[in-house]
């Protein structure tokens, strides 16, 4: 029997990371965790509550509101795919909207956001054979993973992907805000005082500018193998 192993894929705002973690979590039979997800879930909640204003969050009342918040992930057949549910509601488009994307960074800034997010990502992976992605994993949530990624791209090739899956949603979105709107997370998640993203020192960094999905998927499977050969 393989040995099951904790893939940790961390890295910058859309470089990718849920697109080639769902094709190495299907192609391994691994559950994936979406972590970025929970923390759009926290903040569609935040928006709907009226806890931000003008991209200022109103920290207390989100805090206080955390033990309200549920999140959790199903498979949904007719996609494929695995969708994000707050409080029973699906809401994996509405969280995919720009309005969202331009206050996650923010509210995941907070302290106790984050250590609520943690406990739950760490309560959903307690067993082997996963792939999470997100900003801290392999840093903070797993950093016993034995295989962690550090991915990233440009940013005006991020800026492009991000802009053609809006737009193939049929949303109406300007390149230029999104590239902004990625500087600006990147500055953000970067500087926080809580988790920032940083490479951890045992990652490999995968650059996927110039890398379609198929061939990120079969550089990370030798990767896997590689891992399950030397345990």
């Amino acid at each position: 029997m393989e040995k099951k192993i904790i893939v940790a894929i961390d890295g910058h705002s859309s470089s990718g990371k849920s697109t080639i973690s769902k094709q190495l979590a299907t192609s391994l039979g691994y559950k994936y965790i979406d972590t970025g997800a929970m923390y759009r879930a926290v903040t569609l909640y935040a928006l709907r509550k009226g806890f931000i204003q003008d991209k200022a969050v109103n920290k207390d009342k989100l805090i206080q509101a955390l033990p309200k918040i549920d999140i959790k992930f199903r498979y949904n057949p007719k996609t494929e795919k695995t969708d994000t549910y707050l409080n029973g509601e699906n809401i994996e488009d509405e969280i995919r909207a720009l309005e969202v994307s331009n206050n996650v960074s923010r509210v995941a800034t907070i302290k106790e956001v984050r250590q609520a997010m943690v406990k739950k990502q760490q309560k959903m992976g307690k067993d082997s054979g996963i792939v999470m992605d997100g900003r801290d994993i392999g840093s903070v949530v797993f950093p016993e993973a034995e295989l962690k990624i550090f991915l990233t791209a440009s940013t005006k090739i991020r800026a492009q992907r991000r802009y053609d899956e809006l737009k193939a949603k049929g949303l109406d979105v300007s390149f230029d805000e999104i590239l902004e709107n990625i500087e600006e997370r990147d500055h953000i998640d970067s500087t926080r005082e809580e988790s920032p993203l940083i490479k951890a020192d045992d990652a490999i960094v995968l650059d996927n500018s110039n890398m379609i999905p198929k061939k990120q998927n079969e550089w990370l499977l030798e990767k896997v193998e590689a891992v399950r050969n030397a345990h």
